[in-house]
């Protein structure tokens, strides 16, 4: 028996509304493609590899991986030790571009950054990071395995769409505040809010992995 249209419009519906509920925040990540955004730099490969991995990450869940991932604290921990190593760096970084306001200058250059360098820190970002194989894999996952059939793939589909806009109206539209970005003080402030945005991510991470 054919499916009525209502079920496929429900389960995009159900993909898209938990996605964006759970991605609409701010985290390391999507500082990252704002970043890019506001320096005009790989804008599109950005946007292109966060939506990727999310509907990867969903895929998986659905699948059933976090079954798989069930009872092995010790991937957890050594997940959270390496995200935690990582976003310490990063933030001691942010916080060196703060102090000697480097950001202006990149973005006031043609940029150096190169594309590989970019989607290197943005896989760091979302795979060295605990939060979101819970969210994929824990919360959207198990929501989409209920779906009968091909609604799966359908609610799969709307977890892509919600992760597609949220990024590309993070990355492109941050040319709004290109504006204010022209002073290089707004530079140093964002570099400080992400420095210790980071720091504390780190702590927090490093702290809860008890390896």
């Amino acid at each position: 028996m054919p499916l009525p249209p209502s079920s496929f419009l429900s389960a995009w519906s159900a993909g898209f509304a938990v996605c964006l509920s759970l991605i609409v925040a701010i985290g390391a990540q999507n500082l990252m493609v704002l970043r890019q955004g506001l320096l005009r730099r790989h804008v599109g490969a950005s946007v292109a590899f966060c939506t990727v991995a999310d509907v990867t990450l969903a895929l998986c869940g659905v699948a059933g991986v976090a079954r798989v991932l069930e009872g092995r604290a010790d991937w957890a921990a050594w997940l959270s030790a390496a995200g935690g190593m990582f976003l310490l760096g990063y933030g001691a970084l942010a916080l060196r571009r703060a102090w000697r306001g480097g950001s202006a200058a990149m973005a006031d250059g043609a940029g150096t950054a190169r594309l590989r360098t970019v989607l290197a820190q943005l896989a760091a970002f979302t795979l060295l990071n605990p939060h979101v194989y819970f969210d994929t894999l824990v919360i959207i996952g198990p929501l989409g395995a209920r779906q009968p059939g091909v609604l799966k793939g359908v609610f799969v589909a709307g977890v892509g769409s919600a992760s597609l806009l949220w990024f590309a109206a993070l990355g492109y539209g941050a040319r709004v505040l290109r504006p204010w970005f022209a002073r290089p003080a707004a530079w140093r402030v964002l570099d400080a809010a992400t420095g210790g945005m980071m720091l504390g991510l780190a702590a927090w991470l490093m702290a809860g992995a008890r390896l």
